[in-house]
């Protein structure tokens, strides 16, 4: 087959700082319209905690309205999938969890490439978990929850933010170190599957601390353990899951912001270096400590590390434990 002819070639070579220059346009024109931030869970959860307060700083930073896009459903894969098809210009970007980051690709027909359709921006926070039972619940420790569970295997019901949430993960885990056998009822995101507990719909939620300190008050649930190693400021007197008696029980939700892969990276520096400002910042730490997480604030190879490491942790879990979508 004969090779690209002289006339081809210089104009693809005339094209290029063409292209170069349209490029470079298009990243000082940064932003031109209003953005969007995915949020691929149900509204009203903990990402909504992180999330808002960031759109705030980022609109007034980058003089564009900046609006949150819940797209729940499929372990998180249908937002991003969404926002994997949107042009690759800055103006779409998406605070995502592990849940679907390192945890769904495991479970699901991914739509998208896991490891190449995004390009990392920023690890945000983490979020650990409590262990909360609804107060009909006869049981005021892990040990006598336990030993109720004991008592009534597959009649203890637990909700989740979904199949292969970290909710779902983390009552797996549980069950695995325990061997008690309890009644799965999945929902679709944090906030639903926390209002199902607080109706006395379910017995027990493993719960993000943004949830228990706005529901806790209402004496509707009570908060057994938490799943980090430390006790956390907001409730000193709740033990973590080892003191309880669970050894070696840990997990934590973490999130990050992405964007579709293409994106230039001067925007992604530039969107980066305003969601780690925003973070680093005593009074935003501050916050975000009170409501329940622990800040991070780590760059895109930080997150890149990150990711990683928890895809190949919960894994194992979900390996171990066969866990399948059609559970």
């Amino acid at each position: 087959m004969p090779g690209p002819s002289r006339r081809t070639l210089l104009s693809l070579a005339s094209a290029t700082p063409l292209l170069r220059a349209a490029r470079a346009t298009a990243q000082a024109g940064f932003p031109n319209r209003p953005i969007t931030i995915v949020m691929p869970v149900a509204p009203g959860g903990p990402g909504d905690v992180l999330g808002r307060p960031l759109a705030q700083v980022m609109s007034a930073e980058l003089g564009q309205p900046v609006v949150i896009d819940a797209r729940p459903g499929a372990g998180g894969t249908i937002g991003l999938d969404y926002a994997a098809r949107q042009r690759p210009d800055g103006h779409t970007l998406v605070i995502v969890s592990n849940s679907t980051y390192a945890i769904a690709p495991h479970l699901y027909t991914m739509p998208y490439d896991n490891d190449t359709a995004f390009a990392p921006i920023a690890l945000l926070a983490g979020a650990p978990s409590f262990l909360c039972v609804h107060r009909s619940v006869p049981a005021n420790t892990v040990a006598e929850f336990i030993a109720l569970a004991r008592q009534r295997p597959d009649s203890i019901t637990f909700a989740t933010a979904g199949i292969g949430f970290t909710s779902h993960l983390a009552t797996e885990l549980f069950m695995a170190k325990t061997g008690v056998s309890m009644l799965h009822v999945p929902y679709r995101g944090g906030a639903p599957a926390s209002q199902a507990l607080l109706a006395g719909e379910v017995n027990m939620n493993f719960m993000e601390a943004a949830l228990v300190r706005s529901l806790a008050s209402t004496g509707m649930i009570r908060p057994l353990a938490i799943t980090s190693r430390v006790r956390s400021p907001l409730f000193p007197d709740v033990p973590t899951l080892e003191e309880a008696g669970v050894q070696g029980f840990e997990s934590a939700t973490y999130w990050a912001m992405i964007a579709p892969a293409g994106t230039p990276q001067p925007i992604l520096d530039r969107v980066g270096g305003i969601a780690l400002a925003h973070m680093r910042r005593p009074e935003t730490q501050a916050t975000v400590s009170h409501a329940g997480f622990i800040p991070i604030a780590g760059d895109a190879e930080a997150f890149t590390r990150h990711k990683a490491a928890d895809t190949a942790l919960w894994g194992e879990i979900i390996r171990t434990r066969g866990i399948r979508l059609s559970s």
